[in-house]
């Protein structure tokens, strides 16, 4: 596999669902990634934790996360994931959640590289795909080992390295340090895939120009546009208007009725995770060139800005509240085509106003 040149979908807890996938790869996407899976629940042949190896015939390149600390538990989900259709297997050694990081999983295998080496190793002599590993920077900021991790990954087999340029305690609250990217991408022979803070064609542009990374990963900002794609391999700005994008989360909601069943057990499924990516979608805004490009690192919530004097379907689009992302979910799966999706949309505007400044300035403090 070619490592080069390509826009590749993270893998999302939640976000990563097959429906969302599927919009992605109609919007551009030619790399997705599965959810993160756990190896031991996979080798237990837990239903929910094998539906996340589960690939759609329209994902052409797709590849299945795990998150594991044992070399042989890894080696046996990692085959059983490739039973399932992926091009490729990866190693989660960055999410921050606690409930993996006690596990011995995710961030914590930065504390442990020799650890982490052997488990790739394992991988990369045990499987018939490719072997990846997604990284963040480190632990903390005392404690920034990338460079020295991705060194051992290298040394052990892996095929890529993926990295998140924040450590673990950072979470999302500083802006991912590309110069480490290039540190990386510099030092090591294998490809290195940049990942942080991309919403824009130019983000990726500059960023992969500045770091030299191989190929560049969208998190967030496929979340929030998941036309983000077609804009990058395009290079071009694609801001579609209030109707259109009803009409995109629209089709989100019919490939959901595809995979959840158009029944009332689908619906309530599906209702786990379309309010959510709303969440994410009201969060979108058109970042022109001219005003936005060129800064340094820029975190995605200082590119965020709250419009009060907007028309009423976008002002709906805009909502962060979550009560009115659960309307709108009913409503994009109700409606039957997407004009009937704007009316809906527009009489859930006009009965869920913004009222008073106090609310305006509630919602602008949502962007953080």
């Amino acid at each position: 596999m070619d490592w080069h040149g390509h826009t590749i979908l993270a893998p999302l807890t939640k976000g990563g669902n097959l429906p969302f996938r599927r919009l992605c790869v109609e919007l551009g996407a030619r790399v997705t990634m599965s959810e993160m899976a756990y190896s031991r629940q996979v080798v237990r042949g837990s239903r929910a934790e094998l539906a996340l190896l589960r690939r759609h015939p329209s994902e052409a390149c797709f590849g299945v996360q795990l998150a594991a600390c044992k070399p042989d538990e890894a080696v046996a989900a990692g085959r059983r994931a490739v039973d399932a259709g992926a091009a490729f297997v990866d190693i989660n050694a960055g999410c921050p959640i606690h409930d993996v990081v006690r596990r011995g999983m995710g961030a914590t295998l930065l504390q442990r590289p020799a650890a982490l080496a052997r488990l790739i190793e394992g991988l990369a002599t045990g499987l018939s795909v490719p072997v990846t590993v997604k990284l963040r920077s480190g632990w903390n900021e005392e404690k920034i080992n990338a460079p020295e991790v991705a060194r051992l990954m290298e040394e052990a087999g892996a095929a890529a390295v993926t990295l998140h340029a924040r450590t673990r305690e950072q979470r999302y609250t500083k802006a991912a340090d590309w110069g480490l990217i290039a540190q990386l991408a510099a030092e090591r022979t294998i490809p290195v895939v940049g990942n942080g803070d991309i919403l824009t064609y130019y983000d990726a542009r500059e960023r992969q120009r500045q770091s030299g990374c191989a190929s560049v990963m969208l998190g967030r900002g496929a979340l929030i546009k998941p036309w983000l794609f077609r804009e990058i391999a395009e290079q071009r700005a694609i801001e579609p208007t209030a109707e259109e994008r009803v009409a995109i989360y629209r089709r989100l909601a019919v490939l959901m009725k595809e995979h959840f069943r158009d029944d009332a057990k689908g619906r309530e499924r599906a209702m786990r995770f379309l309010p959510w990516h709303l969440s994410f979608f009201w969060r979108y805004r058109p970042l022109p060139e001219t005003e936005f490009g060129g800064a340094e690192h820029p975190l995605m919530q200082t590119r965020q800005r709250f419009d009060a004097d907007i028309p009423m379907l976008e002002q709906v689009l805009r909502d962060p509240r979550e009560q009115v992302h659960r309307l709108l979910a009913d409503a994009l799966w109700d409606a039957a085509d997407d004009a009937a999706a704007v009316g809906a949309a527009l009489e859930i505007a006009e009965r869920n106003p913004v009222e008073g400044p106090e609310q305006q300035d509630e919602i602008e403090t949502s962007f953080g």
